[in-house]
């Protein structure tokens, strides 16, 4: 992968994990309005980690600056990321999220989890990631808009100068002016040249 596609990616990625983990936490809130119902159900699927979504969150957006910004600097040197192709934000989030459920529960206790699919959550969590992942990828597009005219309009900056065949306004014309050596003009005996001919003017 090359890495104008990889900075391309690295814009990308953080969008959909937290696109994934807002329709995911959205999908209970959905089928468990009540909290200590919904508590109860997320305690008992291996939902606990999801106190520290924030944690998550805050290193999405983290990783995403420091995308952002290394994707500015490959756009100095006139290299523009292309753009994630749209399938990636349709079929990635929905395949995290069942891979994700799978393994909460999994990791909860149970043997082989494949009835996670009868439940409500699972559904409406699978159908959740469509809209928020093509608000991910309508984000991605604008961030590497927005990488392309920042790039472009520091390049343009950096190679500000004056156009071809102007000559700056602080330039010094250098003239080669010889410089007359009355001493030079002076042979033999008497007053030199020039010095006889101002005298013979004045006469």
């Amino acid at each position: 992968m090359s890495r104008r596609r990889l900075a391309a990616w690295s814009v990308a990625l953080p969008l959909m994990v937290a696109g994934s983990q807002v329709a995911h936490v959205l999908a209970y809130r959905l089928v468990y309005p009540q909290m200590p119902v919904r508590l109860h159900a997320l305690l008992v699927t291996g939902h606990g980690y999801m106190a520290r979504l924030p944690l998550v969150f805050a290193a999405c957006a983290a990783i995403e600056l420091i995308a952002f910004v290394t994707a500015v600097v490959g756009s100095l040197r006139r290299r523009a990321a292309p753009p994630v192709p749209a399938w990636a934000f349709g079929l990635l989030p929905p395949l995290g999220f069942a891979v994700q459920e799978f393994l909460e529960r999994w990791l909860s206790g149970a043997l082989f989890p494949w009835w996670m699919v009868l439940q409500p959550t699972f559904r409406i969590g699978l159908l959740l990631q469509l809209p928020f992942g093509l608000a991910a990828y309508l984000v991605a597009r604008l961030l590497l808009r927005a990488v392309d005219e920042v790039g472009r309009a520091l390049a343009d900056e950096a190679n500000l100068g004056p156009a071809s065949g102007e000559q700056p306004g602080w330039s010094v014309s250098a003239t080669w002016m010889p410089r007359i050596s009355l001493l030079g003009a002076h042979t033999g005996r008497g007053p030199p040249a020039a010095a006889a001919a101002i005298f013979g003017c004045a006469v």
